[in-house]
């Protein structure tokens, strides 16, 4: 039974998506990565990923599509990711070195940690075909 960690790829208008600057751990600080988090027991992963939002960004998100299926990460985890919208609040790095919302044409302006390079290129052909 893996771990299973969602994330959010936060999207706004023009195809916008919101990049998290990773502060710990030292491994991956630096790093940028979609936001959020392991999911508790007894939680539904789409809850997990309202209070991680929460947590973390002090927003407020709409869950919708899932992108992909499981998505590798480290041993024994597995990464769960949904586009989600912003229902309420500004985002702001409570959690991260920096926060960075990346239009098209800016989607590889960062550099994205090895699990969430692959989403992002997924998420990009996503809305290129809306």
């Amino acid at each position: 039974m893996s771990i299973v960690v969602v994330a959010a790829v936060i999207v706004a208008d023009g195809g916008r998506v919101l990049a998290a600057q990773r502060a710990q751990p030292a491994a991956l600080a630096g790093g940028w990565e979609f936001p959020g988090g392991k999911v508790d027991p007894g939680e539904s992963e789409a809850a997990a990923l309202v209070r991680e939002c929460r947590e973390e960004l002090g927003v407020e998100v709409s869950v919708g599509a899932r992108v992909g299926g499981d998505w590798p990460l480290a041993e024994g985890y597995v990464m769960r990711v949904w586009l989600c919208t912003l229902a309420s609040g500004s985002p702001e790095a409570r959690e991260h070195l920096a926060l960075r919302w990346l239009g098209p044409g800016e989607y590889y302006d960062v550099e994205w940690l090895g699990a969430d390079l692959p989403i992002m290129k997924t998420v990009e052909n996503l809305l290129h075909r809306d």
